[in-house]
């Protein structure tokens, strides 16, 4: 236990918990901080203006990180024929039907992304109550519901993320590894604060983006400035 405290003052070194750092100044800090044996995931956590009870109120979205996520994703497909060819030459490591259905239902779920084609969903949606709770459920708003399954597959591979707003506003999601470099770092944040931007719903009102922080896995919430991110509107 003392180890780990000492590790904790560590990282929490030379941060000023009230203070609003820039983007790259905030980056530097969690990528100093960063200390544990293993490769940090960096996380963004937003506060937004929305209330996502109400329905025109509701964030939600997929980012392309320009730089990948650095996780390594276990893509299933659930797709037919053509598609399901299609879908395993793209690299998705699980492909099915019925049979892929049956492994859900039974509760096995070796994956941590879901595509399918809209011919599917018929099957899939009897699995909203296994794959809802964990977020897994294909979804055409995020393009997990597609018939380029091919494309879908490259960018779930990629570093594509899945974005939600969870209630009293908060949007959380990993933008890459602490072993990334500051500038990678820096350009997938950008990159998402801009899609989580994009995806404004037309009941928001007022200050949309309120508050902007990145911690790493182990390490503090370093408070970024809105203002040295572009997408802040």
């Amino acid at each position: 236990m003392a180890k780990a405290g000492k590790k904790i003052t560590a990282s929490r070194e030379g941060i000023d918990r009230k203070k609003l750092y820039t983007l790259d100044e905030a980056v530097q800090l969690i990528k100093d901080g960063a200390k544990s044996k293993f490769d940090e995931t960096v996380e963004v956590a937003m506060n937004l203006g929305v209330d996502p009870r109400h329905a025109d109120q509701m964030v939600r979205g997929v980012c392309a990180l320009p730089n990948g996520s650095g996780r390594g994703a276990r893509v299933a497909v659930f797709a037919k024929g053509d598609k399901a060819d299609e879908a395993k030459a793209a690299g998705a490591d699980i492909v099915g039907a019925e049979d892929l259905m049956e492994e859900v239902q039974s509760g096995k779920i070796d994956f941590d992304k879901c595509i399918a084609t809209p011919d599917m969903m018929p099957l899939v949606g009897r699995l909203g109550k296994v794959l809802g709770p964990r977020n897994l459920m294909p979804n055409p708003k995020v393009g997990t519901v597609t018939p380029d399954v091919a494309e879908a597959v490259k960018a779930a591979k990629g570093g594509a993320v899945e974005f939600r707003v969870e209630k009293a506003g908060v949007l959380q999601a990993g933008v890459g590894k602490a072993s990334f470099s500051a500038e990678q770092i820096s350009q997938n944040i950008t990159a998402f604060v801009d899609s989580v931007q994009k995806a404004k719903p037309t009941g928001a009102k007022g200050n949309y983006i309120k508050r902007v922080s990145i911690s790493s896995t182990m390490g503090p919430g370093v408070k970024i400035d809105p203002s040295s991110l572009s997408s802040e509107g």
